[in-house]
């Protein structure tokens, strides 16, 4: 098994993680391989400690690669489907973060974790993600247009309100007064969304959700719609610019530019442990339903 390891961050909330990790693959002999910048973080606060891997490090990835491990929390993975995009290797995190809704690892669980990976207890979550093309170029969008969990567009620089013109498959919805409007997949339906008032999704609906963000029209509510709708937007303000997101990497738009935004030509493979289900993690990481006398 080839497997690569991706993170931000070296500290005292992932130390232990590391060192678990990697005494754990090299004890089972996984040939396993880490992103470069995760390697300098790590050498420069702990020279040699993995200095084994000093010729197994990598920028990119390619199919031969069998899994790829994040150490860190949800954004960590958000970061991690960057470098496997659309290559179908399959993602697992470590939570080292906060909510660690994607990340279900825990901490106390690696060598169980990995164990069950190697052994095939496992089962393999299809994600579907957003696409986005604009009508002006903008070369932070177009080197990675694709995100996981949403695309959002939302005001800069102004507390004033932007207008959010939307159409359907070619058909006017409505123009969104609001501070932003959010387009988000099943699997961001738990994430930004909502927190803006948004419905929660089972990962494999095949749905789409477009929430407002601060709408000024107390009638502007979630819409759910098929994923193969293709959403138009064209944002309106009083300042020159807005900002679009794709989870969490950020772009500056002239407004007045087209946005086209749609289900993405591929997925993302999430490994969900058989001790593992959405529902389940609904009821630990939201308290879904949680009540005294439950």
């Amino acid at each position: 098994m080839k497997v690569a390891v991706f993170g931000r961050f070296y500290n005292t909330t992932t130390t232990f993680s590391v060192d678990t990790l990697f005494n754990y693959l090299k004890k089972k002999q996984i040939d396993a391989y880490i992103e470069s910048e995760f390697y300098k973080l790590i050498d420069d606060s702990d020279p040699n400690k993995i200095y084994y891997l000093h010729d197994k490090q990598f920028d990119t990835l390619d199919t031969s690669f069998d899994l790829l491990i994040s150490i860190g929390g949800d954004g960590t993975i958000l970061r991690a489907i960057t470098f496997v995009k659309d290559i179908g290797i399959p993602i697992i995190g470590i939570n080292t973060g906060r909510l660690g809704f994607l990340a279900t690892i825990q901490v106390s669980d690696i060598e169980l974790a990995i164990q069950n990976i190697i052994d095939g207890k496992y089962r393999i979550s299809e994600r579907s993600l957003l696409t986005i093309e604009t009508s002006s170029k903008n070369e932070d969008i177009s080197s990675l247009n694709f995100a996981l969990n949403e695309i959002a567009v939302s005001r800069k620089n102004t507390t004033s309100m932007i207008t959010v013109e939307t159409y359907l498959n070619g058909e006017y919805l409505t123009s969104y007064w609001s501070d932003g409007l959010i387009i988000s997949t099943p699997t961001g339906s738990t994430g930004y969304s909502l927190s803006c008032g948004g419905p929660v999704i089972t990962p494999e609906t095949n749905s789409f959700v477009i929430t407002p963000i601060a709408p000024h029209n107390l009638s502007a509510r979630p819409l759910i719609i098929p994923d193969d709708t293709e959403i138009q937007l064209k944002v309106t303000g009083r300042e020159e610019s807005h900002l679009v997101s794709l989870d969490s990497r950020i772009a500056t738009l002239e407004n007045g530019t087209i946005i086209k935004i749609k289900k993405a030509p591929f997925t993302i493979k999430m490994v969900d442990l058989l001790n593992e289900s959405f529902l389940t993690t609904l009821r630990k990481k939201l308290l879904w339903g949680e009540d005294k006398r439950n």
